[in-house]
């Protein structure tokens, strides 16, 4: 199973981080990583991590700027892309087509290609464009799944609270995630 992982400059990095420790214990998980420039700033603003420790846990890495790279094309075959964090300038260019880089370029071959995209967005309050981007990328196919804190998983840590939007994003992919803290069982 081939999986791209995205990390925009949303506040939330740790979601990224944990996805990719997550699926690299995954048997039979091939990660295909791309972290925007404000990615890199963010991870360390909020986790003291480098992106080299970030790029270590994924397979392969592909610079932002390499939109010629086999991500780019619909010929290179991918399970699933998964944006984490995602920001709302990463939400709305994918939502309009627009790429400018290669994580919007890797997220638009999965939308064409019919592949499945999920969507981390972070960003609260909304207004009614962040909305009208999340209902138009929702009916080309993506999952919009922000990271909420499911409370009903007695959560005793601020990582089970990650854990658990993390595990979610696992679930929907179909690998399972060895988490103690099902949500079918909460």
């Amino acid at each position: 199973m081939k999986i791209v992982v995205g990390v925009s400059g949303a506040s939330g990095a740790v979601y990224g981080l944990r996805l990719l420790e997550k699926l690299r214990q995954a048997p039979d998980v091939e990660t295909h990583l791309i972290v925007t420039r404000a990615a890199e700033k963010t991870l360390f603003l909020e986790t003291g991590r480098k992106t080299s420790e970030l790029r270590e846990l994924a397979h392969y890495s592909y610079p932002i700027e390499d939109i010629g790279c086999r991500l780019a094309s619909g010929s290179f075959r991918t399970d699933g892309m998964v944006v984490a964090p995602c920001s709302i300038h990463t939400m709305a260019a994918i939502a309009s087509g627009v790429s400018s880089n290669l994580l919007i370029r890797a997220a638009d071959v999965s939308l064409k290609e019919r592949r499945q995209l999920i969507l981390m967005v972070r960003e609260t309050p909304l207004h009614l464009g962040h909305l009208r981007a999340m209902v138009s990328l929702s009916e080309m196919g993506a999952v919009i799944a922000p990271p909420m804190p499911a409370f009903y998983t007695k959560p005793e840590t601020v990582m089970d609270i990650v854990d658990a939007s993390v595990d979610r994003v696992l679930d929907l992919l179909h690998i399972p995630c060895g988490s103690a803290k099902r949500w079918d069982t909460a």
